[in-house]
């Protein structure tokens, strides 16, 4: 009877070993970091009929560009975009809102970011961009 409890212990140690040393580890979030951004107005065939999520107030489109250094040797993918952004008179422009945008890939080293916002038309220009960065994951986690 002991020898097979000690059995039994053995193979369970061994079997959580082998799940340690084979199975790949969970996808990992990866922090992106972001620079050079700044914004310029959308080419005219997206800003036409802009309006904001919250009904059909007119609204300003513009691109947001950067770099995004990925400083690991894998690509990451879906990679969130979090940022703070204000008006010339330091009012919040998307308030309550953090995420911004997102990459679908990031290659290791540095690569160029865009994505579109659109801004309430009443806001005072220029914008200013403040706490941008990124994270994203070592493998694929959407479809």
């Amino acid at each position: 009877m002991r020898l097979r409890s000690l059995t039994v212990v053995f193979l369970s140690c061994f079997v959580t070993f082998l799940s340690w040393a084979f199975i790949p580890s969970a996808i990992a979030l990866t922090q992106i970091k972001l620079s050079d951004v700044s914004y310029k107005d959308c080419p005219p065939e997206l800003a036409q009929g802009a309006v904001i999520s919250s009904g059909s107030a007119a609204a300003n489109c513009f691109i947001v560009t950067g770099k995004a250094e990925n400083a690991t040797y894998k690509t990451v993918y879906d990679a969130d975009i979090f940022g703070r952004i204000y008006d010339a008179n330091n009012n919040p422009v998307l308030q309550n809102r953090t995420r911004l945008g997102s990459i679908s890939e990031v290659p290791p080293g540095i690569s160029d970011f865009e994505f579109r916002i659109s801004v309430p038309a009443n806001q005072s220009l220029p914008l200013q961009l403040k706490q941008f960065k990124a994270a994203g994951f070592s493998g694929q986690v959407r479809r």
